[in-house]
């Protein structure tokens, strides 16, 4: 199957190179960097390991994502799978084919990677971003009867289905708003154990007490929205 990868990446030039090492060549047609104003040299060294480079201009995640899946829209061949994956490599690139497994199987159409059931290096999730997927988990099972132990980023879905969700939101919203519009339009969905690690480089949300409330509140209210 035709996959390609879409990576939003700010600020990431210490550890986009790696990334980029990291994804099975043999296994993927496109890697799309998405430069969201880096003020680095994340696109510089993103194009030179041969990845596709976009410039996102509107700050956000999602803008980023969304940018990507424009790039997609415009390509002659569509591709069947799409993997989203983090640019600061505290993700595996690696683990891609153990996520798209289930979906070449024909047997799911989205695979979250869990970071809480997988093994994850000390301090690589914040007390702050436990606690809040917690509580964003227990949201999604109460207001919309979906369980998952995530809201992971590393994650795969067929390119179809993708399209099918409508996707919108703009910034940290993008990983919740994805899994409950595959809850809502009965997608066939599952979790695998992924590795994670610390990252390289200081989170731009979890990283300060401003952008780990901003994305709590943003998180909570897209699950709220789609009530």
């Amino acid at each position: 199957m035709i996959i390609d990868v879409i990576i939003p990446a700010f600020n990431e030039a210490k550890s986009i190179g790696e990334v980029l090492k990291d994804i099975p060549s043999d296994q993927v047609r496109n890697v799309i960097v998405v430069d969201n104003n880096s003020t680095d040299e994340t696109a510089l060294i993103a194009l030179e390991a041969g990845a596709v480079v976009l410039n996102q201009p509107i700050q956000g995640y999602g803008a980023s994502c969304l940018k990507g899946m424009e790039y997609l829209a415009g390509l002659g061949e569509s591709p069947e799978i799409v993997v989203f994956l983090d640019g600061d490599y505290s993700d595996y690139p690696e683990e891609l084919p153990m996520l798209v497994a289930p979906i070449e199987r024909g047997t799911v159409d989205m695979v979250i990677g869990s970071r809480v059931l997988g093994q994850r290096e000390r301090h690589s999730l914040m007390p702050q971003q436990l606690v809040g997927n917690w509580i964003a988990v227990k949201m999604l099972r109460l207001l919309h009867g979906v369980v998952f132990t995530d809201l992971g980023p590393f994650r795969a879905i067929r390119y179809d289905k993708l399209l099918q969700l409508e996707m919108c939101d703009m910034n940290y919203g993008w990983t919740v708003e994805m899994q409950i519009k595959a809850a809502k339009s009965k997608l066939r969905c599952m979790e695998v154990p992924v590795r994670y690690r610390v990252r390289i480089g200081q989170s731009k949300v979890s990283g300060t007490v401003k952008g780990s409330l901003m994305a709590g509140y943003k998180i909570i209210l897209t699950l709220l929205r789609y009530v």
